[in-house]
């Protein structure tokens, strides 16, 4: 999946689920320029970021990213 896409994602269920980028990444236990640089597609999110972000938005990984299985 193209990076800038995963963010995008990451970013619309992080503001869906009513979550500041702080707040997100408060939760998140890393810096908001971290989740920002995921948001914006200038850093790839590893798998772990991946996993406990589904957990936190309560969605599943594939939701999250918009794969189809």
């Amino acid at each position: 999946m193209e990076t800038t896409r995963a963010g995008g994602r990451i970013r619309a269920f992080r503001k869906l689920k009513g979550y500041t980028q702080q707040g997100f990444a408060e939760q998140m236990h890393m810096s908001v320029s971290v989740v920002g640089e995921i948001e914006r597609g200038t850093r790839s999110a590893e798998d772990d970021f991946i996993k406990r972000a589904s957990s936190l938005l309560d969605i599943s990984v594939e939701e999250l990213l918009g794969e189809d299985h």
